[in-house]
């Protein structure tokens, strides 16, 4: 690397062009006096001192003015590497809690003509979907998309299934060897065909397009942070209620990190009907104000849900969790929660010791 670039680095890090200089001068020298600096850099002595005040504070100098005249020594690169590195990792977890997965997203819309680019595009969405997934098919076409669904189930994907068209719901499952859901409902009324991913990848189709041959009816595939909440929100709140419990996964191990809070909803829920007491730590700012995100610790006492039996929330879109701090009682919902006292990014349960 030759020196303009090492510059150009040097500058990532917030050093402006005269601490450049100061700095890699003192490390030409490995160690040197405040004139001798001066002299290089063409700037005063008492400047020198100054700059260099600041690299120490910065890690990259010691500054030793217990002789006569005062000696820079450059630290180790190798020591100034690890202080650098340490720090990158220290911002680490706050550029990941400000950074918003929907950027990274091409924004899309797509009309669907044929039932087999339907279930293409379920199969495709299910697989790409990382925290959390709603899914609503008929029965007769759940084999479809069986293996893709036992597969999110497998890699830690919240899974919520609702099978419509079910005459008999004992005979659902028959013939799916692993679980197809974390939570699995059936209901003998014909609804459409959705999908939820992630709050991101979206698909809604009148059934007609994958039981009809030749349907002249038209689906909708989306990647929309905008638009598939309110998928989401259909789900949970017009079918979801109606349908009948078949199947709950049991509660994971503990601890487990939640970027989907109706997921931390669901885990804790299933471990309080397990009667186990359970600790969280939730990263989450008040819902009254853009303020700082903060740690929020303490005993879960309650949680308000939909997800599964019995239901505790007063409306289907409330899920939250009821925490016991050291000083007070609060409610804590998901991102932008209007209905609780915080809304969390991250959740964390663990059992209590």
């Amino acid at each position: 690397m030759n020196s303009d670039a090492l510059e150009t680095q040097l500058k990532q890090f917030g050093l402006s062009e005269k601490e450049i200089k100061t700095y890699l001068t003192i490390l030409e020298n490995g160690e040197a006096k405040a004139s001798t600096i001066a002299d290089d850099t063409g700037v005063s002595k008492r400047y020198v001192y100054s700059i260099c005040e600041k690299l120490e504070e910065r890690g990259f100098v010691e500054v030793d003015d217990h002789v006569v005249p005062t000696k820079i020594r450059a630290k180790h690169p190798e020591d100034v590497i690890e202080l650098l590195s340490g720090r990158l990792e220290e911002i680490g977890p706050a550029l990941k809690q400000r950074f918003s997965e929907t950027s990274s997203r091409p924004q899309r819309f797509d009309v669907i003509k044929s039932r087999v680019t339907v279930i293409k595009r379920l199969r495709e969405y299910i697989n790409s979907a990382e925290q959390e997934l709603m899914v609503a098919v008929p029965q007769g076409y759940l084999p479809e998309v069986a293996a893709e669904l036992s597969t999110a189930v497998e890699r830690g994907v919240m899974v919520l299934l609702l099978v419509s068209d079910v005459d008999d719901p004992e005979a659902v499952l028959d013939g799916v060897e692993s679980p197809v859901g974390s939570v699995v409902r059936v209901w003998n009324q014909g609804m459409p065909i959705l999908l939820a991913a992630d709050e991101q990848l979206g698909i809604a189709s009148p059934a007609e397009m994958v039981t009809r041959a030749n349907s002249d009816d038209r689906a909708i595939a989306l990647v929309q942070g905008q638009i598939v909440p309110i998928i989401a929100g259909s789900f949970l709140a017009n079918y979801w209620p109606f349908a009948e419990e078949l199947y709950i996964t049991d509660p994971v191990e503990l601890p487990q990190s939640y970027r989907s809070f109706r997921h931390a909803v669901l885990q804790a829920t299933l471990h309080d009907h397990a009667e186990a007491t359970i600790h969280a730590r939730a990263t989450a700012q008040p819902v009254t104000a853009d303020g700082e995100f903060e740690t929020i610790q303490g005993t879960i006492v309650e949680t308000r849900q939909g997800l599964v039996e019995p239901r505790t929330n007063t409306i289907p879109i409330e899920h939250t969790l009821v925490v016991e701090t050291e000083d007070r009682t609060i409610s804590i919902g998901g991102p932008d929660s209007f209905l609780e006292d915080y809304e969390a990014r991250k959740v964390t349960l663990e059992h209590e010791e």
